[in-house]
């Protein structure tokens, strides 16, 4: 760590309609909704507040874009009683704030995303301005959902690529978070971005697309298809680290090749209420612990401790609590079974 503290995070802020419905309805029918309730959502959005709740000592503030209106105001709110920093927040009169219908299916727990981009479509990189910012990182997001980000930007490949390379020219270590699309235009738009990367958290099916290769076989992850992938993905970029979380665990990857590993929290199927939000909770878990200095295989558990934290309710990030209770309700849960990696550099523990 540097004399830089804290995280500044960019791009997704949208208001998540959250809807429960009994199960997905098939085409040319309907079904009943059992609750709708607007909240804040977006990787810049989840991430910002998970980091304040889960560490109240570290600074984050934001980049954003909305429009002058009920919902735009809706995230304003929520981010100032949060205690992030919105002096980069910008408010464009004549944009429709981006929303999304956030599904939740009780028999099986899966979720289903409907959104109207609309303001994050008219985010661009000049939107970005990274003058006086002391934070220590910049988690960006999310690739797929901004038009013009998505697009060429002057001579670079995305508006992603000029935004990161503007966060480094600025003293900014990058992360990206990335939605779950189609694996080809997923690989498309990202391979460009990683040579700007000092980190990457995703889960197992981002990483093998990224790397070309399937990484979840008979409905399980193979965590040792999710190592070669990782490695296939280092390789393309100076990252220092590559973090890879899926249902029955995560492992890590440093620059030196060494693999860490740490299983996930086994929550009660009956406490599990739903999953948006998770992979964001994630993140903010993984870089709390690496903000404050601990080894990677610890950054792993607190990652997952804030996961499961999040599973307790609809909302992306309701009911993540401090690191050291999400990690206590972890303990009392109790960890899955040790990865099997067959590699020779794992640092399991």
């Amino acid at each position: 760590m540097s004399e830089r503290r804290g995280f500044i995070t960019g791009g997704t802020w949208c208001v998540d309609v959250n809807v429960t419905v009994p199960a997905w309805p098939v085409e040319e029918s309907s079904t009943r909704m059992h609750s709708s309730e607007p909240m804040g959502g977006g990787s810049s959005c989840n991430f910002a507040i998970d980091m304040r709740r889960l560490a109240p000592e570290i600074p984050v503030a934001t980049v954003g874009l909305c429009g002058d209106d009920a919902d735009g105001a809706l995230l304003r709110g929520i981010a100032r009683n949060e205690g992030i920093d919105i002096s980069r927040f910008h408010v464009e009169p004549g944009l429709t704030t981006h929303r999304t219908m956030a599904f939740t299916a009780r028999d099986n727990g899966r979720r289903t995303h409907i959104f109207e981009a609309a303001s994050s479509d008219a985010m661009s990189p000049d939107h970005f301005d990274f003058a006086g910012c002391d934070a220590w990182m910049l988690h960006l997001g999310l690739p797929g959902t901004h038009e013009l980000l998505d697009a060429p930007w002057q001579d670079d490949p995305s508006g992603w690529v000029t935004v990161l390379k503007k966060a480094r020219a600025a003293g900014l270590r990058t992360n990206m978070e990335l939605m779950t699309i189609e694996r080809g235009a997923l690989r498309a738009m990202l391979r460009p971005c990683l040579p700007y990367l000092d980190y990457l958290v995703v889960n197992d099916y981002e990483i093998g697309a990224l790397a070309g290769t399937e990484t979840v076989a008979g409905g399980r992850t193979d965590a040792a298809q999710v190592v070669a992938a990782a490695r296939d993905v280092m390789a393309a970029g100076p990252m220092d680290l590559i973090a890879v979380h899926f249902p029955h665990g995560a492992v890590a990857l440093d620059r030196d090749g060494a693999v860490h590993t740490h299983p996930s929290v086994a929550v009660p199927p009956g406490q599990v209420v739903g999953s948006n939000g998770a992979g964001d909770a994630f993140a903010a878990g993984f870089f709390c612990g690496l903000h404050r200095g601990r080894a990677p295989r610890d950054c792993l558990a607190y990652g997952h401790a804030a996961a499961a934290a999040s599973l307790a309710s609809l909302g992306t990030y309701t009911s993540v609590t401090a690191i050291e209770t999400c990690l206590a309700a972890a303990r009392r849960h109790g960890w899955r079974q040790e990865l099997p990696v067959p590699d020779d550099s794992v640092a399991s523990g």
